[in-house]
């Protein structure tokens, strides 16, 4: 931007240097030309009233001296003789002569004037008047020399006047550029100083009002989820006494198991809906530092608890974990919400007796999670991937938590059609290290 403000303002004042300058100039160069020749022709109106006195050759010539030098007066005397040098051709000096009308001629040296002057008994004298070429122009080169400075002062002037103003629409656009690219990878406590032209002060004073509304709105967003959270523990205090009712029984202990985990994971989200923002986010503060856990350990785990289910609703499930070691740098209560998203999808959008499959792969710098079913599929992936949006009735919040846990650990979430004949969710964690 600052380069073309500056070219702009290069150019029209070039522009209207111009337009003031070649006229001055040729104005110049008219005004010297018109004094050197009005003091020619008042040299040679001088001389007449000498002639009418007395054409002695001495006397003309005393006169001529006196009027100016030798070489730019002359006389022609009646009889024919001359006073000084003439420079006017001969048939011009004629013509005056014989016509008795005042020239004005260009020659090749200069400009001359020839002046006829009527004496008695019908006698001409002509007084000629020369400028040298010189002379025409005395001053014209200073005078374009000086207008020439004035004029590129005016343009450096002008150019350097806006270079400034475009530094300093530069600075303040790229200040709200860092700004608002700060904002939009999490640092909400970001502010710009307003600076710059008036619109983008407005600018950046929006920008930090729309900044303070965002804070203002997540911390609203984030304390509404804690308490619709901590509302969930009155039906869960209900879950634990109807599990004391039940006795010591298998499913008594199962809906205990449910609801210690249910509470468990009410406290998470508690927990994070009150953890600043910085550290909540995917890839954030919590991820960094989370300590790393064996995604095959994770899956083990959760597929004990998933079992009891599938054997209930008829649901064959077929496992492989590998042996290896796959340590990913994520929070292990994190990779069980995970899990839980997948296969929970599995169990909420299949009919009982369907088929599933989960597998734990290893790579070079990755561990795949493979999610398989015999349903009827995904028909719309790109859909299922999007936040809210739900292809079997649900949330469609359980794809995009799976997704985000996939970018947090460098890694991606693929849907694809499964060996099984229904839907393959494949979620790949980067390794800890690289592997």
């Amino acid at each position: 931007m600052r380069r073309a403000l500056a070219g702009i303002a290069l150019a029209v004042t070039s522009m209207v240097a111009l337009s003031f300058l070649v006229p001055l100039a040729l104005l110049v160069r008219e005004q010297a030309r018109d004094r050197a020749t009005t003091a020619a022709e008042q040299r040679a109106s001088a001389l007449s009233p000498v002639l009418a006195l007395t054409t002695r050759r001495a006397d003309v010539q005393q006169a001529v001296a006196e009027l100016g030098s030798a070489d730019q007066l002359a006389v022609r005397l009646p009889d024919g003789g001359l006073v000084g040098a003439p420079h006017a051709p001969r048939d011009a000096l004629e013509r005056a002569v014989r016509r008795r009308e005042t020239l004005a001629l260009d020659t090749a040296d200069g400009w001359v004037h020839l002046q006829p002057v009527v004496l008695p008994r019908d006698r001409v004298a002509v007084v000629e008047a020369y400028v040298p070429a010189a002379d025409l122009t005395r001053g014209v080169a200073v005078s374009w020399g000086v207008m020439a400075l004035l004029a590129l002062g005016l343009v450096g002037g002008s150019v350097l006047v806006a270079d400034r103003l475009g530094a300093r629409v530069v600075r303040s656009s790229r200040s709200l550029k860092r700004a608002s690219l700060a904002l939009g990878s999490g640092d909400l406590h970001v502010r710009v100083e307003p600076d710059g032209p008036p619109e983008l002060q407005e600018a950046g004073a929006a920008f930090n009002t729309m900044a303070d509304r965002v804070v203002d709105l997540l911390a609203v967003e984030r304390e509404l989820v804690a308490d619709l959270s901590h509302r969930l523990r009155t039906p869960l205090t209900a879950l634990y006494l109807e599990a004391d009712r039940m006795g010591a029984t298998a499913s008594a202990r199962r809906v205990t198991e449910a609801a210690v985990q249910l509470e468990t994971e009410l406290d998470s989200i508690i927990t994070a809906a009150r953890t600043p923002l910085a550290a909540a986010q995917p890839g954030g503060a919590a991820t960094a530092t989370a300590r790393p856990c064996d995604v095959s350990e994770v899956v083990a785990a959760r597929l004990e608890f998933w079992s009891v289910l599938a054997a209930q609703q008829d649901r064959p499930c077929e496992r492989y974990l590998t042996p290896r070691p796959t340590p990913v740098r994520f929070a292990e209560d994190d990779l069980a919400a995970v899990i839980d998203a997948l296969i929970g999808n599995v169990f909420r959008h299949t009919a009982q007796g369907t088929a599933f499959a989960v597998r734990v792969e290893r790579e070079r710098r990755h561990v795949l999670l493979t999610v398989d079913d015999a349903g009827p599929g995904v028909a719309d992936p790109a859909a299922a991937l999007t936040r809210g949006v739900s292809v079997g009735g649900s949330t469609g919040l359980g794809l995009d938590i799976v997704a985000r846990a996939a970018r947090a650990t460098d890694g991606e979430l693929t849907i694809g059609r499964a060996p099984l004949g229904g839907a393959r969710v494949r979620v790949s964690l980067a390794l800890v290290g690289g592997g």
